[in-house]
């Protein structure tokens, strides 16, 4: 099982003033803490594109370009590329690029993403949420799989006998597929035997478990090697020496986070208790120290049968040093005791 960390690059708000994080500042943050994962061996890198004040991050694949010089080997994608409101072959030729930059290691993680300022913002309507995704992903896979693609769909023009460069460093590249709670997503994911990422960001993970067991399905009866199925999980972490303490000193960021994002979407207010459900062994949450994170995505594992876990870490900006701390943690201790029960 890979072992990595996600971000969305959140902004830390202050909460007497509301002033937000310099986007500059942060944006240098992200660029360190990447690098500190790659000297402490994490496996990969996911980068979330939003285009909010309370976000650094529009445009992953500029994030990772500047990653890939500082790295030697931790891989680096999105998490996600809002591909229904990209053009797949401007972001192919950007993934592309960075693979080329990393020496192989770029991937694509693409999805409808939760938010939805990108649609008007480029132009597209909500009506076509799904129809924009299923097709666009189409295309995508055709650029992956071929140089020169013949094309036509309804949101884009059509491509004919179009060849697409710069081609990335081993001619394809990993594109994964990131879900909700939708089984028509992971209908989809299964049968065309992409990789999934089930983002579990609320209530009681072992609800999802219905939903695996659907894209296994569907991943087998569309003819697919079971062999060959990759299925990770994107849960919201944090890790501290103390799990008291860390999870004391992070609640107030987390909650402020889920505050701002539920005030668009009608949700009550976060409570106390919501926390320490979420980080108890019942819960989403993994937030504490080495051993119960250890324990916890090791549950996740057995449940599952992950071949990639990803920590999503930087919910609500925790203080840089906290993340550089937890990183370290997380590569130096909660890593290797996962793989060695794993292994």
């Amino acid at each position: 099982m890979e072992l990595g960390i996600g971000m969305f690059g959140d902004l830390q708000i202050n909460p007497q003033t509301g002033e937000i994080q310099n986007t500059q500042v942060r944006l240098k943050e992200i660029i360190e803490e990447i690098k500190l994962m790659d000297e402490v061996g994490v496996d990969f890198f996911g980068m979330g594109e939003h285009h909010r004040a309370d976000y650094a991050v529009a445009s992953p694949e500029i994030i990772l370009a500047a990653a890939a010089t500082v790295t030697k080997n931790i891989k680096l994608g999105s998490a996600v590329s809002v591909l229904s409101s990209a053009d797949p072959v401007k972001l192919y030729q950007d993934f592309a690029t960075v693979d080329l930059l990393s020496n192989g290691r770029a991937e694509i993680m693409a999805g409808r993403g939760s938010f939805i300022e990108s649609f008007p913002l480029f132009g597209f309507d909500l009506k076509d949420y799904s129809s924009l995704f299923e097709e666009k992903l189409n295309l995508l896979m055709r650029l992956n799989n071929s140089e020169t693609v013949t094309w036509t769909g309804k949101h884009r023009p059509s491509l004919i006998n179009q060849s697409i460069y710069p081609r990335p460093t081993n001619g394809k590249m990993p594109i994964w597929v990131a879900v909700g709670g939708t089984t028509e997503s992971v209908i989809r994911a299964g049968k065309l035997g992409l990789p999934v990422m089930f983002a579990i960001i609320g209530g009681s993970p072992i609800n999802f478990k219905p939903l695996f067991e659907v894209y296994e399905q569907a991943f087998v009866d569309s003819g697919h090697n079971l062999e060959d199925m990759q299925v990770g999980v994107h849960m919201h972490s944090f890790f501290g020496e103390d799990s008291q303490e860390i999870s004391n000193w992070y609640y107030p960021f987390y909650a402020s986070q889920m505050d701002r994002i539920g005030a668009s979407r009608g949700w009550p207010t976060y409570q106390r208790t919501q926390y320490d459900y979420g980080r108890s062994r019942h819960g989403h949450l993994i937030v504490g120290d080495v051993n119960e994170s250890v324990d916890k995505i090791l549950q996740m594992q057995e449940t599952f049968g992950l071949t990639r876990f990803s920590a999503h870490m930087d919910v609500g900006s925790p203080d840089h040093s906290k993340m550089m701390k937890a990183i370290e943690l997380y590569g130096t201790q909660i890593m290797p005791k996962v793989k060695a029960a794993t292994a």
